[in-house]
């Protein structure tokens, strides 16, 4: 089956010649060939090995698929598997898998080509923990049977909190005891223990079994118990103002550390008039968790448990300052005279038992306390002068605040801690500063009129009075009189100011420049002298000047603003489309104002969310239940259409934000479903924010294509559902998953569970015994019924058959064949012919079309009368 095509050469092969010989192989059959060519050159001979080999495939396949530690959300995932072929022909593969992990292999037979590579497709379910290790068997043409591992290691995604000195686990933090205003804060470490990114948030439980607020528990049970009405004021409070965590919300990668501040503020809550307030401590006893931003299933099926989140518990207490002063809190002071002093001695006692207080007193007018500020120990005490030193003649009733220094927060960064007075007590002191008597002596006044004088300046008080800075200056406009005036100054200007005679102390202080003063007769210019090292010099007045135009321009140009935001606001107020400034006298209605109209406008305004707040158990408990959400179940827009949907939909959303939008349930349990039947269940969405939000969905399962809508766009504060519609035409257990985005970039799933059967019909009995009619006659008929149960969810149609005998039959059930409805049920009555030879027992099949078969076995009672 070899040929050997070639020419020998005649003569010899020259040096860089060569001779080309070609061998053809023609196999007629397939079996692998061997020969062999001989080749000569001179007196050496060359053994030449010919192969002929048949076509063949050769087909490895990788012996295992490791998925590695993946995470329980109930979620399919896949990889996949690679089939070469090495060889020249095709070959085939088929595999083979008789447990119940996998969920899909795709294709399980088929044909791989040779020099390519058949990709298999393997599917597992994460819906419970546990460790996936599982064999199917794969059929190599050529090679055999091959077994191939499926490995993988579903894990719970857990959130550890950890102390950051030691790295233990924590279960609880103590706070212990913090004044009242003040606050504490406390590190510990979040800890993602999975294989992949997690996005948490924090959650108050403020509905938690166990939790204190405002308790002593330091009292008797009976003590607690009587005090309702702390216990009825307090299950309403806002407990998110009591506890800050910062950060409360992020994303931790793979086995992940993050630093989180949590801080105490406790608040005092008031009891009620008359109620005794014995115990000024208040216990304070907290549960925090966090959890992983996903599927609520819990929210939506009556709070049920959530598996991804892990609880802290916080515990501190509440204390007020107890700083009391002896004497005090009215402080008197002994009456003085001015320059002189007087002091009081003052006890401070911090009655606390648990906490040192530090105060600090405020600089009050005439009074002087030392020392101003300091530090009093547990159940210790400190004495402070408090001195009385006026400043002036009178009576002084004033009030001196004492701050009380503690740690705070700061309003701008609240991670920071700031040292600042959350508490203040004030004293009243009241202090008396009463006038010396002095002797006055009058001297006569010797015919010079003073610059201070008495009424007829004839006796000079001395040692009265004391000199003002600016001497008083009689002046008058000079047109106002033309007694005894010069010829001269008779056309001086109007402006001009008349000094009077008395004036001369004033004449030589620096005067206005450009005002000029004359006599009050001859009304001659009167020389003013200014004295160079008081005056303004001009660059000096000029400066002046232009910083008086620049204040009085800025204030112009505030009030200007002010009145232009007035107008604007007045503007927008009237300028709409409901009041167009018309009269209702000129005939046209007013608009009537629903209540539905103010939810919408609520529901337009975008407000700024507190990131700080903690989110509670207690509103997420609430959400689909607020009156303030709106149930919308149809006409919701496809795509973001009108500016604010558009700048709504494009937002980047918070894990407290994502929280709060429901959409559930993660899990949607079919149950049986019929084959070639259509069933739907409801996807919720519940979007508890004040802004729109836009969700598609992302279906490439064939037994899901008739769901729709799968894309909107949901408005503020709406509850809405999408139905996710089910049909298959395969028997057997369905296990798949789709995909959703909030605003095209937040990411969920969920997993779609069914199980796939044929129509079923079931009979309330399987034997029936038909009796006798009371009062009737032997030879009439006997009559029962059966009832037909259908518990699927698609009509079946049945035919009831005779199971056929040597003998006749006596029996017939009507209707003899039928239809029942999808879970509904049909009564069938028996009736039994009685005769000479009827038999007392019969039987038929209840058949189903394209479902179960059932018997029916009937019995005839028949009594014989002697």
């Amino acid at each position: 089956q070899f040929k050997l095509i070639v020419e020998n050469p005649e003569k010899p092969v020259a040096s860089g010649l060569q001779v080309t010989a070609f061998v053809e192989y023609y196999p007629e059959s397939e079996d692998d060939l061997q020969d062999r060519l001989l080749l000569l050159i001179e007196d050496d001979i060359v053994d030449i090995p010919l192969l002929g080999l048949i076509p063949c495939c050769y087909l490895e396949i990788d012996s295992e698929i490791n998925f590695g530690a993946v995470i329980s959300n109930s979620k399919i995932i896949s990889k996949e598997i690679s089939i070469a072929n090495h060889g020249s022909a095709s070959g085939t593969f088929e595999i083979s898998y008789d447990g119940v992990v996998l969920l899909n292999i795709e294709p399980t037979s088929g044909v791989v080509e040779p020099k390519s590579v058949k990709t298999v497709k393997v599917d597992i379910c994460t819906d419970v923990p546990r460790i996936i290790k599982e064999v199917i068997k794969v059929e190599l043409e050529g090679h055999g049977c091959t077994e191939v591992w499926i490995k993988a290691v579903v894990v719970e995604q857990v959130l550890k909190v950890l102390g950051v000195s030691c790295g233990n686990i924590l279960e609880c933090i103590n706070f212990g005891p913090v004044y009242f205003g003040s606050s504490k804060t406390e590190q510990i470490s979040l800890y993602n223990e999975s294989p992949e990114c997690v996005d948490w948030v924090a959650v108050l439980e403020d509905n938690a079994i166990g939790g204190e607020m405002g308790t002593d528990l330091q009292r008797s049970a009976d003590a607690v118990l009587q005090d309702l009405s702390l216990k009825n004021r307090t299950r309403d409070a806002d407990v998110s103002t009591l506890i800050l965590c910062i950060p409360n919300q992020g994303t931790l990668l793979p086995y992940e550390k993050s630093s989180v501040t949590l801080c105490f503020s406790p608040k005092k809550f008031k009891r009620d008039f008359g109620v005794n307030d014995s115990s000024p401590k208040q216990d304070y006893v907290l549960f925090l968790r966090f959890e992983a931003v996903g599927n609520k299933d819990g929210y939506l099926q009556a709070l049920m448990s959530h598996p991804h989140h892990t609880e802290l518990a916080l515990t501190g207490s509440g204390l007020p300052v107890m700083l009391t002063f002896n004497p005090g809190p009215v402080i008197k002071f002994m009456d003085c005279s001015l320059g002189e002093q007087t002091q009081v001695l003052c006890t401070l006692k911090n009655e606390s038992e648990s906490l040192p207080v530090t105060f600090s007193f405020r600089k009050t007018a005439h009074f002087n306390i030392s020392p101003e500020k300091g530090k009093i120990k547990k159940i210790s005490a400190k004495d402070v002068i408090f001195s009385f030193s006026p400043h002036q003649i009178g009576t002084f009733k004033v009030k001196q605040a004492i701050d009380i220094i503690g740690t705070g927060l700061e309003k701008n960064n609240l991670q920071i801690l700031k040292t600042k007075s959350f508490h203040q007590i004030y004293l009243s002191f009241i202090g008396v500063c009463k006038s010396k008597r002095k002797n006055i002596l009058f001297k006569i006044n010797p015919g010079i009129t003073p610059m201070i004088s008495n009424a007829t300046g004839q006796f000079v008080a001395d040692g009265t009075g004391q000199c003002t800075d600016t001497a008083p200056v009689a002046i008058l406009k000079s047109t106002q009189t033309q007694i005894h005036t010069h010829w001269i100054n008779r056309n001086c200007k109007g402006d001009a100011l008349i000094a009077f005679p008395n004036d001369r102390a004033a004449s030589i202080r620096p005067s206005e420049w450009n005002k000029k003063y004359r006599t009050i007769f001859t009304k001659t210019e009167r020389y003013n002298y200014i004295d160079p090292e008081f005056s303004y010099t001009d660059c000096e007045r000029l400066l002046k000047e232009a910083h008086k135009a620049y204040y009085a321009d800025f204030i112009s140009s505030l009030r200007q603003r002010r009145l232009q935001k007035d107008a604007a606001r007045q503007f927008y107020i009237y300028n709409n489309s409901v009041s167009i400034g018309l009269k209702p006298a000129e005939g046209l209605m007013s608009p009537k104002i629903s209540i539905d109209f103010h939810k919408e406008k609520l529901q337009c305004k975008t407000l700024p969310s507190d990131e700080n707040c903690l989110l509670t158990s207690r509103k997420l408990a609430a959400i689909g239940s607020k009156p303030s959400i709106k149930e919308i179940w149809s006409g919701l827009a496809a795509t973001p259409s009108s500016t604010q949907e558009k700048k709504d939909c494009s937002l980047t959303l918070t894990s407290k934000q994502l929280h709060q939008i429901l959409i559930g349930p993660s899990t949607m349990d079919f149950g049986d479903v019929c084959v070639y039947s259509t069933t739907a269940r409801k996807l919720h969405i519940i979007n508890n924010l004040l802004v729109h939000i836009w969700i598609q969905i992302e279906i490439e399962i064939d037994e899901l294509q008739q769901t729709s809508p799968l894309s909107q766009v949901v408005p503020p504060l709406t509850k809405t559902h999408i139905p996710i519609v089910f049909e298959t035409n395969t028997l057997g257990m369905f296990k798949r998953s789709f995909t959703y985005t909030i605003n095209n970039q937040h990411l969920g799933h969920v997993l779609v569970v069914a199980k796939a059967v044929s129509v079923e019909l079931e009979l309330s009995a399987r034997e029936l015994i038909l009796n006798p009619i009371p009062g009737y006659l032997a030879e009439t008929e006997f009559r029962t019924t059966v009832t037909v149960y259908n518990p699927r969810n698609h009509p079946a149609e049945f035919t009831w058959k005779r199971i056929i005998t040597d003998r006749r039959t006596a029996f017939s059930i009507q209707p003899a064949k039928g239809f029942v409805e999808a879970y509904r049920d049909l009564e069938c009555e028996v009736v039994w012919q009685p005769g000479f030879n009827s038999p007392e027992i019969g039987e038929f099949n209840l058949c189903v079309r394209k479902g179960n078969t059932i018997k029916l076995k009937c019995f005839a009672k028949v009594t014989i009368h002697t």
